[in-house]
């Protein structure tokens, strides 16, 4: 895939970094669950989305992702829980959408 800077990457490389978001996605759950934090995980993880999606080059798919995950910081409240389970899931599904588009 070429990316920004007429480099090419291997989709190999693009769905092996795809794969360890998604694990980072997936901690933040129990992070949450066991009282630990999750937000600092959770930033980093929004910046290096944006930097992808800045790379990448008009990727809906990781649009829709940083703005989901986006939408976790603001739900810190305990009643959140479930609605902050179910954005989880819904980010792990977008990273399987991607890496279906990568294949």
């Amino acid at each position: 895939m070429i990316i920004k800077y007429n480099i090419d990457i291997q989709n190999e490389a693009i769905f092996n970094n795809i794969n360890r978001i998604t694990n980072q996605i997936f901690k933040l759950l129990p992070s949450r669950e066991e009282g630990e934090d999750w937000q600092s995980p959770l930033k980093n993880l929004i910046i290096e989305i944006g930097g992808m999606t800045s790379l990448l080059n008009n990727h809906t798919i990781l649009f829709c992702l940083l703005c989901k995950l986006e939408s976790l910081q603001s739900l810190n409240k305990e009643s959140d829980f479930l609605y902050f389970r179910k954005v989880i899931f819904e980010c792990l599904g977008l990273c399987n959408e991607l890496k279906e588009v990568l294949k």
